[in-house]
């Protein structure tokens, strides 16, 4: 993905800092006129995806996350945290499951430099836009 311009948030890695970013994903669909439904799996898609980042957090680790809107009107979502280790997020649990499902997709990956960076991207469209 080419790196849209957007808005970008910094906090620390703990779970009380969740409400902020549902809310900044929540402005942003509607912006975009998400239907409720889609505005609710876009804030629940990011509350998984921080809240994994958050139990994969090395101490102190600052949490990142970066939401751009694309041409088509798809949200972009790119969040990372500095990692305590090498694994990334588990796949095959419930949420990760629950995850994939809310977003038209989802990637992730691990950077090892200076410790290890753990990446999740995801891309939601409006729910007219989504082809099924």
């Amino acid at each position: 993905m080419t790196q849209l311009s957007g808005v970008e948030l910094r906090m620390a890695a703990d779970p009380t800092q969740l409400s902020i970013v549902r809310a900044v994903a929540a402005d942003i669909a509607m912006r975009q006129d998400f239907d409720l439904d889609s505005i609710e799996d876009l804030k629940l898609a990011v509350d998984e995806t921080c809240s994994t980042l958050i139990t994969l957090a090395a101490q102190d680790a600052v949490l990142s996350c970066h939401f751009a809107v694309d041409d088509r009107g798809a949200v972009h979502v790119a969040a990372k945290i500095s990692a305590k280790s090498a694994a990334g997020p588990d796949e095959a649990s419930f949420g990760w499951r629950v995850l994939t499902a809310l977003v038209d997709s989802v990637q992730t990956r691990v950077e090892e430099s200076e410790g290890f960076l753990v990446h999740i991207n995801l891309v939601k469209s409006t729910a007219g836009a989504v082809d099924a």
